[in-house]
C-alpha cells in the first residue's frame, strides 16, 4: 500500500492506493462479470467507481453528488479475477476509509456488496440476461432476485421496520430518531433505511444501543439505495447490509416487499415522494385488506410539520387515505408499541394467506409505480396532476414530481439537465398546485432540502 494525497479547490485530501481481497460474501466473479464491471464503453465502470467512492467516504454529510468527485478526481477501482478468487485495486483511495493501513472491515463488506449488486446488474438485468422488465410479475422478480443475491431474504419471524425520513434535519429530530430506534430496538426490531445521514442514520443508532443491550446476536441494519443517489446520501457506518438497486423504483418496491411496517420521520421531497408510493400502493383496492402498519412520528417541535403533510394528503388523496396512517408525537415507545401490534398482524395474515414472512408477495404494486420515471423537463411539465382522478393514478404522478425534485436537488443527471434548460416547471389543479407550492416552501424556509449552503430550488411550480 503507498500513499498519495489529491487536491481540489486547494484543499489537500489524503489518498492511498490499496488491493483489497474480499471476506465472506463475495468470493469470486466470473471472468464475464469482471470484463463487465472494467468495461468503460457501456458505463458500467464509471457506475462501479462512483458507487465505490461514496462507500470509501461513508459517514460524509455532504449532500453534493459531485463533492467526492472533486475531491478525489484520481480515485479508480480496478476488479481482477483470479484463479483462487479476486481482488480490488485502488488507486488514489480516501485516506478515511483506512486505520493504520489497513481499511475499515465495515467499509470493506460495503465495498464488495457495491460489486456484487453491480455485478449482478450486469449479467442479470442487461440487455441478455432474460429478465422481463416489462411486465409487472417480471419487475418484482427482479427485484427479488437482487434481494436474495444480497443475502437480505432471511426466512425469519417479522421483525423488519423500515424508517423514512430526511438527510437534512435538525439536530432535536435526529435525537429523537434515535430514541425510537433504541425503542424499537429494545423489542427485537430490526432496522432498514435508505442507507444515508440523518433520519436514516438515527433510529439504526438508537437500535444498536438496545440491542447491545438486550444482548442480541446478528441484528440487521439494513440499507437500501440506488446508484442515482448513494453519492449522496453515502451509507452512514451502522449499515451492516447494503443493496443497490437499479433505479428509485425498485429502490421502493424493496423497502415495501421486505419492510413489515414503517415509520416516518420529518423529511423534505424524498420522504414525500416515499409517503405517496406507499398509499397509491395502499390505496388500491387489492391492498384494501392488507395489514402494513405506517406511523409518522416526530418530536413535538415537529408536529406543525405533520399536520401540514397530512392537509396535503387530504387535498390530494382524499379522506380516505387517512385510514392507512397514524400520526403519533413525542412519544417513541407508543411508536414502538404501536408497531409490534401491526407487525404481530402482518404476520398473522402472512400465515392465512401462505405469504412468505421475508418478501411480501401479496401485496399488488402496478406497473405505473414500478417503471422507471426519468424526469427530464418535458416529462415533468406533462404530468396529470388533476383532481377527479382514481386516487392511486394521481399519487403515482405526484410520487413522480417529488421524484423529478429529488433528481434535481441531488442527482447528477438531474442536476446537470437543470443547469443546461433551467428549473423543471410543474402545472396541474389550481389548488393542488397553491398546497404544493405551500409543502415545497416550507421545506426550503425548514431547511429540508439540503444540508450545507444556500439552496435553489430545481423547480418551478405553476399555479
Amino acid at each position: 500500500m503507498s500513499k498519495a494525497s489529491s487536491a481540489a479547490s486547494g484543499a489537500v485530501y489524503p489518498t492511498v492506493n490499496a488491493r483489497i481481497y474480499p471476506s465472506g460474501g463475495l468470493d469470486v466473479l466470473s471472468r464475464d462479470e469482471v470484463a463487465r464491471l472494467r468495461d468503460a464503453s457501456t458505463g458500467m465502470h464509471d457506475l462501479l467507481r462512483r458507487c465505490a467512492l461514496a462507500v470509501l467516504t461513508t459517514g460524509s454529510i455532504a449532500d453534493d453528488p459531485r463533492a467526492a468527485q472533486a475531491q478525489y478526481p484520481d480515485f479508480d477501482i480496478q476488479v481482477h479475477q483470479q484463479d483462487r478468487g479476486m481482488r480490488l485495486d485502488l488507486s488514489n483511495a480516501p485516506a478515511m476509509a483506512f486505520v493504520d493501513g489497513e481499511i475499515i472491515r465495515g467499509v470493506a463488506e460495503l465495498l464488495f456488496a457495491v460489486v456484487r449488486d453491480l455485478a449482478f446488474r450486469a449479467i442479470e438485468l442487461g440487455d441478455d440476461g432474460g429478465r422481463d422488465l416489462e411486465s409487472t410479475e417480471g419487475i418484482t422478480d427482479a427485484v427479488f432476485g437482487l434481494l436474495r443475491n444480497a443475502r437480505i431474504l432471511e426466512p425469519a419471524d417479522p421483525n423488519l421496520v423500515v424508517c423514512w425520513g430526511g438527510h437534512s434535519i435538525s439536530r432535536m429530530e435526529y435525537d429523537y430518531t434515535k430514541h425510537v430506534g433504541y425503542q424499537l430496538g429494545l423489542r427485537g426490531l430490526d432496522i432498514c433505511t435508505g442507507c444515508g445521514p440523518g433520519a436514516m442514520k438515527g433510529p439504526m443508532k438508537g437500535a444498536n444501543v438496545a440491542h447491545a443491550k438486550q444482548r442480541s446476536r446478528h441484528p440487521r441494519y439494513i440499507g437500501v439505495t440506488e446508484p442515482g443517489i448513494i453519492a449522496a446520501e453515502s451509507p452512514n457506518p451502522i449499515v451492516n447490509h447494503l443493496v443497490i438497486m437499479p433505479d428509485i423504483e425498485k429502490r421502493l418496491e424493496a423497502f415495501v416487499r421486505i419492510g413489515h411496517g414503517i415509520i416516518v420521520f420529518p423529511g423534505g421531497v424524498g420522504t414525500a415522494e416515499e409517503i405517496l408510493y406507499l398509499l397509491g400502493i395502499l390505496l388500491r383496492e387489492e391492498n384494501a385488506e392488507l395489514p402494513f402498519p405506517l406511523i409518522f412520528t416526530g418530536p413535538a417541535a415537529s408536529a406543525p410539520y405533520f399536520e401540514q403533510i397530512d392537509r396535503f394528503i387530504r387535498l390530494t388523496l382524499g379522506e380516505a387515505a387517512t385510514s392507512r396512517y397514524e400520526i403519533i408525537i413525542d412519544d417513541p415507545a407508543e411508536v414502538a408499541r404501536k408497531m409490534i401490534a401491526g407487525i404481530r398482524k402482518v404476520r398473522s395474515y402472512r400465515i392465512e394467506h401462505k405469504d412468505s414472512f421475508f418478501f411480501n408477495w401479496s401485496i399488488g404494486i402496478p406497473l405505473a409505480f414500478q417503471q422507471p420515471f426519468v424526469p427530464s423537463h418535458e416529462a415533468m411539465a406533462a404530468l396529470d396532476l388533476h383532481k377527479g382522478r382514481k386516487p392511486h393514478e394521481l399519487a403515482a404522478d405526484l410520487r413522480r414530481a417529488f421524484s423529478g425534485i429529488v433528481a434535481g436537488n441531488v442527482k447528477e443527471d438531474g442536476m446537470r439537465r437543470i443547469d443546461e434548460h433551467g428549473p423543471f416547471e410543474i402545472h396541474g389543479d389550481p389548488e393542488m398546485m397553491q398546497s404544493l407550492d405551500a409543502l415545497l416552501r416550507a421545506f426550503v424556509e425548514q431547511r429540508r432540502m439540503k444540508i450545507e449552503g444556500e439552496y435553489k430550488p430545481c423547480y418551478r411550480v405553476v399555479v
